[in-house]
């Protein structure tokens, strides 16, 4: 079946589930629970599911307990996210008994893990559909069958390396929005689940994520954020002469006043092409995520990252000579298996360097399936956690310099929402996040914001 077929025999199955839902659910509008787990990306699908559940004649609620569908788009990446989908879904036990019309679907990363829809098979006989990452653009036939059958349906490892464009979106944000470029990754980094979950990179046509994003900031939308896995890869395998730097200088120069950043930046793949396009474009976000999960060559090896210290600090140079008020950010895994104290204290040491803007920290989380799973790892979670408490406080006190820095200057912001009676949140071009006092009907506007006072990872300020 062709993608055109496939996409027009999804459109039959949504004009079906609107003529059985309501008999199925007994009102015109049928009810649906949505809640995401993990990344952007995960948020960027839901976006399309919540689309498919409008089209089939469901409200959106956020409200479980009213709700007729609950669906939870699940994340592999770490145990801990993966804990806290089985203690939720535990949770809906007691609904689904009370309610028995209820559906309650579970899809996304997690699912694409064979021992984990096994559990879900197993251990709740309540799910009635569980898919996974490859095949959203089905989700109006598989709901379909899931309602019409009376069998619990799975249907995992299917990715058959296309991109299926024209889903219908329910935007969460109206505002900010996520706007994904490419799907899938090649790295197969040896701690990380993602390629096995998502597949293998693939990108959407440039003409297709530009039309989306003029679509967008038609709609009034401030902020658009390109993601990929891996952004710059993008372009292999279209048959067209492109690449991430050249798209996100054409995204940002759409007409209209609206900031572009994009995530997340491999820094095997990072290029001065790239850096070059965020210095010299006012709209792109002086803000580089540039993840180097360790600041020993031996472990980086070990991690498959395929670049050394000396190759991301060249990358990081030559960013911090061009790109003018550069908010550089990171992730890092402390107790990767076998990480030393040595291996440890060259990553404080790459931090020292650098002083990043502001830090994502993991303890390493072993994924079932994957290289670094199998490593002898000698070290206790107490180690780790010591070790993780050493490198927060070295990124406390570099934070606190950085926007100790910042005060008495003045920046551009945009009002992202309410903290709490009278007072905002708002984020500068870079991604720093601003308190500021002022009434809601300024969320989702430009504002200038001069800053009087700087915490650790926030500032204060008023609004000129």
């Amino acid at each position: 079946m062709s993608e055109k077929e496939l996409l027009e025999k999804q459109k039959e199955y949504t004009e079906l589930l609107r003529d059985i839902l309501p008999l199925r659910y007994s009102t015109e509008h049928p009810k649906a629970f949505v809640h995401t787990y993990g990344c952007q990306q995960n948020v960027a699908d839901s976006e399309r599911i919540k689309g498919m559940l409008e089209q089939a004649g469901c409200e959106m609620t956020e409200e479980k307990e009213k709700a007729d569908i609950i669906l939870f788009n699940t994340c592999a990446v770490r145990e801990h996210a993966e804990d806290r989908v089985f203690g939720n879904v535990g949770a809906l036990k007691a609904l689904k008994r009370s309610k028995p019309s209820l559906l309650i679907a579970l899809c996304g990363c997690m699912m694409e893990q064979e021992h984990i829809a096994e559990k879900i098979y197993k251990s709740f006989p309540y799910v009635g559909l569980v898919f996974g990452t490859h095949v959203i653009h089905r989700f109006p036939e598989l709901l379909f069958n899931a309602v019409t059958s009376g069998r619990r349906l799975i249907e995992r490892g299917t990715d058959d390396g296309m991109v299926y464009e024209g889903l219908p979106i329910h935007r969460d944000g109206s505002f900010k929005g996520w706007l994904p470029v490419m799907y899938g990754c090649d790295n197969f980094c040896t701690y990380c689940i993602v390629p096995h979950v998502r597949g293998r990179e693939r990108s959407r046509q440039p003409e297709i994520v530009l039309e989306e994003a003029r679509s967008m900031v038609s709609s009034g939308y401030k902020e658009i954020t390109l993601l990929g896995q891996n952004v710059n890869s993008y372009g292999k395998g279209l048959g067209v002469k492109t690449s991430f730097p050249e798209l996100l200088k054409s995204v940002s120069a759409i007409e209209g006043d609206f900031w572009v950043s994009f995530m997340t930046s491999h820094p095997k793949d990072a290029s001065k092409e790239l850096i070059d396009v965020i210095a010299d474009s006012a709209k792109v976000s002086p803000h580089l995520h540039l993840p180097f999960q360790s600041g020993s060559d031996r472990i980086l090896k070990l991690m498959n990252r395929h670049y050394d210290v000396e190759r991301y600090m060249e990358i990081v140079d030559y960013a911090k000579k061009r790109i003018k008020d550069l908010a550089l950010t990171s992730d890092v895994i402390v107790g990767f298996p076998g990480e030393t104290e040595e291996d440890f204290q060259q990553t404080l040491e790459l931090i020292r360097r650098v002083e990043f803007t502001s830090l994502f920290t993991f303890i390493y989380s072993p994924r079932q399936g994957t290289p670094a799973a199998r490593l002898p790892d000698p070290y206790t979670h107490e180690d780790k956690a010591r070790r993780m408490g050493e490198l927060l406080k070295l990124q406390e006190s570099i934070s606190a310099k950085r926007t100790a820095a910042m005060v008495g200057r003045r920046y551009r912001v945009l009002v992202e929402e309410q903290a709490r009676e009278g007072v905002l949140n708002a984020r500068t071009h870079s991604g720093v996040v601003v308190e500021v006092q002022g009434e809601p009907g300024l969320i989702g506007s430009f504002m200038t914001a001069e800053i009087t006072e700087a915490r650790n990872f926030i500032l204060r300020g008023r609004l000129i």
